[in-house]
């Protein structure tokens, strides 16, 4: 264990204890266990713990998924975040606006007090 503690027992008096393996939702895409045991921490970043995160930690398992976490309160809350991102593809099909820059009657650039109003932010 990290903390250097030792923990022995006698494996016949414990059949049901079998050897794991940690690994994250991420690696686990693809796999299938029986048994699944699902950490959640609910101060994790929404990039970290989310809808797909929980999707995918939980279909691992094919009997039993047991979820275990820091806060009960915040669990739904926390794997029910959106994470949706859009792909590289969705970006490039978003509308754009060109980018213009405003310029004067007399095709000089404006003062930076005339650019200011012409965005509506007022300078004082």
């Amino acid at each position: 264990m990290d903390s250097g503690r030792e923990v022995r027992f006698n494996i016949r008096e414990h059949p049901h204890l079998d050897h794991g393996y940690a690994v994250t939702s991420h690696s686990s895409q693809g796999q299938t266990a029986d048994r699944v045991l699902i950490h959640v921490d609910t101060e994790k970043s929404e990039l970290l713990v989310n809808n797909r995160f929980a999707y995918v930690s939980v279909s691992r398992a094919q009997h039993d998924a047991q979820i275990y976490t820091n806060d009960g309160s915040k669990l739904s809350r926390s794997l029910s975040r959106e994470s949706s991102q859009r792909t590289a593809t969705e970006v490039e099909q978003q509308p754009t606006t060109p980018k213009t820059e405003p310029v004067s009657v007399r095709g000089v650039r404006p003062s930076e007090e005339e650019q200011g109003q012409s965005l509506g932010i007022g300078l004082a």
